[in-house]
C-alpha cells in the first residue's frame, strides 16, 4: 500500500536517522506499560524488594531481547515485545501450588521453557502459517484488530485513570491534560505544514512529559524511589538463582497458556500489518511464531514471564506516522539498557498511571478503527454482519464479566475468561467457517486491503 495512504512519514524499511531512531524508540517505550503486569505478578507470588527489583529489570531485558528478535530477524514487521497479562493467574497459582517460595518459581520458569519450545516447533514444522491461512482472511483478521483495541480500551480507562491509586479527579485532571497536549501537538502538526514532522512524530512523548509535569505539580509523582534507585545493577534472580524444575500439570496449563498468547500476538501482527500497509507473507508467520517462541524462552531463563507482541505500538505508529524497523530496534535497546540501570527502571515504574492513561486510551481507538478499516471495504454479505458483530459484542462481555463469574470457573476456562481478544478470535473464526461460502474479497481496490496471509 501506498505511504500516503496509510499517513506515514516513514515506512518499516526507510532509515530513521540514528539520534531520530533513539528518541523515537524511547517514545515507544514511554507509551508501553511492560512494568505493570511483572509488578501484579510480583505483589501476588508476596516477593521481597530485592525480587521485585530483579524481576522487573529481567522483564525489560526480555522485551528488549524479544523486539529485536522479532524486528530484525524472525517477523521483520516493526513490532514491540512485552509481558503478558493472561499468565498473571497461573503463574501465581503454579507458583504457589508447587512450594511458593520453596521451589515453585523454579517449576513455573520449567513450564515456560517446555511451552517456548512448541512456539518454536509450531512455526519450524510450518504448521502454524497454514492454521492462519485456512482459518483467518482479511474479514476474520479485521475484526481481530478492532476487538484489541476494543479490549484494551476499558483497562486504559479503568486501571489507569478511574481506579487507579489516588484521588479520582485528580486522575482525571492528569489523563486529560496529557491527553489533550498529546491532541493539541497532532493538530498544530495538521495545521502547520512547517512543524507537522517534528510535532507528529513527538506528540506522545511531549504529552507524557506534561503530564509528568502536571503530576509532579500536584504532588502525585513519588520521586522517593527514582532517587533511591542504583544507576547500574544486574538481574539478581534469574534462572539460575531459582532453577529449572518440571511438572506435567504444570506444562499442560502452559501449554494452554501459550496458544492463547499466540492468539493474542496474532491479533498485534494484524494490526500492525493493516497500520503499515505490509502484508504478512507465509514465511513470515512462521518465522514470527519462532521469533515468538524464541522471546519466551529467553524471558524464562531470564527468570521472567512470557513475551507478546503489544498492540499499544500499531497506535503509536498510526499517531506518529513513523514505522521505520530502526526505531523498534532502538526500543528494544532503551529496554536493554533499562534493564540494567535501575534508576531509569524506576523511573518509568513511578510515571503516574494518569499519564500512561491519557495517551493510552487514545492510542486503543486508534487501533479499533483502524481494524474496521480492514472490513469497511470488504464485501461481506448478510454473514459479514454477524461474523463482525458477534465478536464485538463478545469482547465487551468479557471485559465487562464481573470477576465472580471468572474466579469461579475452571482454571483452565479462567484463561479463556480472561482474554477478551481469544474469546473474539475464535468467535470470528468459527462464525466465518459457518457461514461464510468463500473468501471475503475487497469490493474495491484489491491491492490495498488483502487477507494478511501473504502469498
Amino acid at each position: 500500500m501506498d505511504r500516503k495512504q496509510n499517513g506515514l512519514l516513514y515506512g518499516p524499511e526507510d532509515k530513521v536517522p540514528y539520534t531520530q531512531a533513539g528518541f523515537l524508540g524511547l517514545q515507544h517505550v514511554l507509551a508501553m506499560d511492560v512494568y505493570v503486569a511483572p509488578i501484579i505478578m510480583a505483589g501476588l507470588l508476596s516477593m521481597s524488594v530485592a525480587q521485585k527489583s530483579g524481576f522487573l529489570q529481567a522483564a525489560f531485558i526480555a522485551c528488549g531481547i524479544g523486539t529485536i528478535l522479532q524486528t530484525k530477524f524472525f517477523l521483520k514487521l516493526p513490532v514491540s515485545q512485552g509481558p503478558s497479562f493472561v499468565p498473571v493467574g497461573a503463574v501465581a497459582g503454579i507458583y504457589l501450588a508447587n512450594g511458593g517460595a520453596h521451589g515453585g518459581m523454579a517449576t513455573v520458569l520449567g513450564s515456560l521453557v517446555v511451552g517456548s519450545f512448541l512456539l518454536i516447533a509450531l512455526g519450524v514444522t510450518g504448521v502454524f502459517q497454514k492454521i492462519i491461512s485456512k482459518l483467518v482472511p482479511a474479514i476474520v483478521g479485521g475484526t481481530i484488530i478492532t476487538c484489541v483495541g476494543l479490549s484494551l480500551l476499558p483497562g486504559a480507562l479503568n486501571d489507569n485513570i478511574f481506579d487507579a491509586p489516588g484521588n479520582i479527579n485528580s486522575n482525571m485532571i492528569i489523563a486529560a491534560a496529557t491527553g489533550i497536549t498529546m491532541l493539541i501537538a497532532i493538530i498544530l502538526s495538521m495545521r502547520v505544514p512547517q512543524l507537522r514532522k517534528a510535532l507528529k512524530v513527538s506528540s506522545i512523548i511531549i504529552a507524557l512529559i506534561v503530564g509528568s509535569v502536571v503530576a509532579t505539580s500536584m504532588g502525585l509523582f513519588d520521586w522517593s524511589t527514582v532517587n533511591a534507585a542504583p544507576w547500574f545493577s544486574l538481574p539478581q534472580f534469574t534462572s539460575v538463582h531459582y532453577g529449572l524444575h518440571f511438572s506435567l500439570p504444570a506444562i499442560l496449563t502452559f501449554v494452554v497458556i501459550y496458544l492463547v498468547l499466540t492468539t493474542e500476538t496474532t491479533g498485534t501482527w494484524f494490526a500492525m500489518s493493516a497500520v503499515t500497509g505490509e502484508k504478512i507473507t507465509k514465511k513470515q508467520w512462521n518465522m514470527g511464531i519462532i521469533g515468538e517462541g524464541i522471546s519466551c524462552l529467553f524471558a524464562a531463563l531470564l527468570g521472567a514471564t512470557p513475551m507478546t507482541g503489544y498492540s499499544t505500538n500499531a497506535g503509536v505508529v498510526s499517531v506518529t506516522g513513523v514505522a521505520s524497523k530502526r526505531v523498534f530496534i532502538s526500543a528494544g535497546f532503551w529496554f536493554i539498557i533499562l534493564g540494567f540501570c535501575g534508576k531509569l527502571s524506576a523511573f518509568f515504574a513511578a510515571v503516574p498511571a494518569p499519564v500512561i492513561g491519557g495517551v493510552y486510551s487514545i492510542i486503543c481507538v486508534i487501533i479499533m478503527l483502524n481494524g474496521l478499516n480492514v472490513v469497511r471495504d470488504l464485501k461481506t454479505g448478510e454473514s459479514g454482519i454477524y461474523i463482525i458483530g458477534v465478536p464485538i459484542v463478545l469482547t465487551m462481555a468479557m471485559v465487562l464479566l464481573p470477576a465472580k463469574v471468572t474466579n469461579e470457573a475452571p482454571q483452565m476456562l479462567q484463561y479463556l475468561l480472561g482474554s477478551p481478544i481469544t474469546i473474539a478470535a475464535i468467535s470470528a473464526i468459527v462464525l466465518n467457517l459457518l457461514m461464510s461460502k468463500k473468501q471475503t474479497v475487497p469490493a474495491k481496490n484489491p491491492e490495498a486491503v488483502q487477507a494478511p496471509t501473504g502469498r
